[in-house]
């Protein structure tokens, strides 16, 4: 804690490093249809949630091989500081038991370095930052990792139409530091809720204490992700719009003054009625679900880390996150954006290794989210996209007359 004329002065979390990891395998609307042969058509996915193409992980890559690599970009992005914890937001972890967050910094070179993973499905990156901001404030650490990481495509069923369009795999993270309010990359307030009566809406039925494997099932399917989907997008338009008003109102902000605002990238019909009713003008608005699709956790992180934001944006520009996910949960963030280079890396070799935190390997990527890579070798039922770029998205696609929301959040 500093002192400024014999006056306590709290320090404030401020972003000095951001980092992404993107599996190389692109894979397009087509593709997802003809995996799970899907009743349906390109146009109906991209219509209903504004995504055309998202990655995939490659067999045998984990979420821990993606947090890796968005970790070490971050680390290489803050010019290679070592933290002193790592956090880990995911719904997707390695294993049920042990946290995947302490192999994730045993691999970045980190040695007993404090580490757990935080759940909060999709709101989890801005839970886990919210809980690193907290502890750079008191003190507690000065330099923590917050990294998300998904791999849902080992949790969705590939022929549930619902659910197999909409999800990505992918990591994002950034590393925090103690600075001053007026800086750019400040984190100046937070905001954090979450409603358990709505825990049947987004969920695993399946596998855990309540309905153990060594039991029958409770229901077909009951080992992949499930949602109601319409219930949910309401929830998720009112709980985002009420937690960013709330976080807005802690900032001193009004929402006209907001110049980047990034929600959790779910459906693009959701984000345009966030913001809509936030009153934030289009062109302040920024996402990648359309190259990306929904990253749970990573989705926020994943924009924050992409360059065609960090040329659009003017850091110290003020910043509105927000995002809603299964338990319910929902958070939001007020913060002025970073003055960083975004850095990015494919996924790790899934192995632990004596890996530095020093730098980056030497083909490390300064270009931010990567937005060509040569095709990783799907099988011949699902033949890959174009390679994606990672462009903002201000307006929704073209739609049907009808709208019948069935994204997951």
């Amino acid at each position: 804690m500093r002192t400024h004329e014999n006056t306590p002065v709290t320090p404030t979390a401020v972003i000095s490093g951001i980092g992404s990891c993107l599996p190389p395998r692109v894979v397009d609307n087509d593709a997802v249809i003809a995996r799970g042969a899907l009743l349906t058509d390109p146009g109906w996915i991209r219509a209903r949630t504004g995504i055309e193409r998202r990655r995939h992980v490659s067999p045998g890559t984990s979420t821990g091989d993606l947090a890796v690599g968005a970790g070490r970009a971050a680390l290489a992005s803050a010019g290679g500081v070592r933290p002193d914890l790592v956090l880990l937001a995911t719904s997707t972890p390695d294993h049920p038991c042990p946290a995947t967050a302490p192999e994730v910094a045993h691999r970045l070179g980190l040695g007993t370095v404090g580490a757990f993973d935080v759940s909060a499905v999709c709101s989890g990156f801005l839970y886990a930052l919210s809980v690193a901001a907290g502890l750079v404030r008191g003190g507690v650490c000065a330099a923590p990792l917050v990294i998300a990481a998904e791999t849902y495509t080992a949790i969705v069923d590939p022929a549930d139409r619902t659910t197999a369009p909409i999800f990505g795999d992918g990591a994002g993270a950034v590393l925090l530091r103690p600075g001053g309010r007026d800086e750019p990359g400040a984190v100046l307030a937070t905001d954090l809720g979450s409603d358990g009566a709505g825990r049947a809406a987004i969920t695993i039925p399946g596998g855990g204490a309540r309905h153990p494997r060594r039991l029958p099932p409770p229901g077909p399917d009951a080992h992949f992700f499930h949602m109601e989907g319409r219930a949910v997008y309401a929830h998720a338009v009112r709980r985002m719009t009420q937690s960013s008003e709330a976080v807005l109102r802690r900032a001193g902000w009004g929402a006209p003054s907001v110049r980047a605002f990034i929600g959790h990238q779910a459906n693009q019909r959701i984000l345009d009625s966030v913001g809509d009713r936030l009153g934030i003008a289009p062109a302040h608005r920024y996402g990648n679900i359309r190259e990306l699709g929904n990253t749970a956790a990573a989705s926020v992180p994943l924009v924050l880390a992409d360059p065609a934001v960090h040329r659009a944006v003017v850091p110290g520009e003020r910043t509105l996150l927000t995002a809603f996910g299964g338990g319910f949960t929902w958070a939001s963030t007020a913060l002025t954006w970073p003055d960083i280079t975004p850095l990015a890396e494919e996924p790790d070799a899934g192995q632990p290794t004596g890996h530095s935190a020093t730098g980056p390997p030497a083909e490390h990527s300064a270009t931010g989210p990567p937005a060509e890579h040569a095709n990783a070798g799907p099988p011949a039922a699902e033949p890959d996209a174009a390679p994606a770029s990672t462009s903002t998205s201000t307006s929704a696609p073209a739609a049907s007359p009808v709208f019948v929301p069935s994204s997951p959040l």
